[in-house]
């Protein structure tokens, strides 16, 4: 069956913690059973928080004392891979059907990394990709991912399922990567809500002639979610929603769910890929790999490797 119906989960982070947030998307799960739902993406940093207008004390040439407390909360707040929260929504997946992919804030060691966690109905937890370049002052507390995360997940009635978080969409190359991985599906959590950032998804959707399901989070008011946002209008919600669903012609099939929390779903016909790349495969008889090349480094980096004889 080529037909197959996807969601995006536009939910925000809760204010009270990461299992307050585990315990939202539970509360979806008869309206992910009801609608059918093959494929939940949901937002960029969805368990763990996006620390929206926080500057964790730090100025250039040192720290404060305050903000080495607040990223000590946040990293409490940060899950493991695997880990309980994971499991949770192994149990979700499995009892609706649907194949997950959530955005979180992971931690490792000591260092937090924003990663996507793909979950399958069946298998479960099968994999993560870690956000290779963190955006401005997400620097301060979000480590680097490496080649070694470029996950592609392969479904058994979707396909393959891949994609980027946030600004990484934006970068060609890596975008070029995830092409020759011959996807179904591109998944793009965020927490852009600008209208420009839907012109990107769109953009993806024709270049690579795939689906692309991007969530967004929806988080209100400074004071109705708890956030200190300097020079915020008080007014404005902090993230707006903006979840869409493209085509691979590069039309939006549904959104952008704007100003609320929701389930944002379109049926897709995986079909119409092959239709479309007839005259545009752009990692096949469009490329010209006689002219342009591009190597990716898929191995994992690591600053110690312990060696026993």
């Amino acid at each position: 069956m080529s037909k197959h119906i996807v969601a995006a989960l536009q939910i925000g982070a809760s204010p009270k913690g990461t299992q307050f947030t585990v315990d939202k998307i539970l509360s979806y799960e008869d309206q992910v059973r009801a609608l059918n739902v093959e494929l939940v993406v949901l937002p960029e940093a969805t368990l763990g928080g996006y620390p929206k207008g926080s500057t964790f004390g730090t100025y250039m040439g040192y720290r404060t004392d305050s903000g080495r407390k607040e990223f000590a909360e946040y990293y409490k707040n940060a899950i493991t891979i695997p880990g309980p929260e994971v499991s949770q929504l192994e149990g979700f997946s499995s009892r609706t059907g649907a194949f997950v992919v959530c955005g979180v804030i992971e931690r490792d060691n000591s260092t937090l990394y924003c990663t996507m966690v793909y979950i399958d109905p069946v298998s479960g937890y099968v994999g993560k990709h870690r956000k290779l370049m963190p955006t401005a002052a997400e620097r301060l507390v979000w480590g680097q991912g490496d080649g070694s995360t470029l996950y592609v997940a392969s479904s058994e009635k979707l396909g393959n399922i891949g994609g980027a978080i946030c600004w990484e969409n934006f970068m060609p190359l890596l975008r070029a990567s995830f092409y020759a991985k011959n996807l179904n599906i591109w998944v793009a959590p965020t927490v852009d809500e600008r209208e420009i950032w839907r012109s990107l998804m769109k953009t993806i959707g024709f270049e690579g002639r795939q689906f692309v399901v991007s969530a967004v989070p929806f988080l209100g008011t400074p004071e109705e979610v708890g956030l200190n946002v300097p020079t915020w209008d008080k007014e404005r919600n902090c993230i707006n929603g903006g979840s869409v669903i493209v085509n691979p012609y590069g039309d939006i099939i549904a959104g952008p769910l704007i100003g609320e929390e929701g389930i944002l779903h379109a049926e897709i016909d995986l079909d119409i890929i092959p239709e479309s790349r007839y005259d545009f495969d752009v990692s096949g008889h469009y490329a010209r790999s006689d002219v342009f090349q591009l190597t990716v480094d898929e191995s994992p980096r690591s600053n110690v490797e312990f060696k026993t004889r």
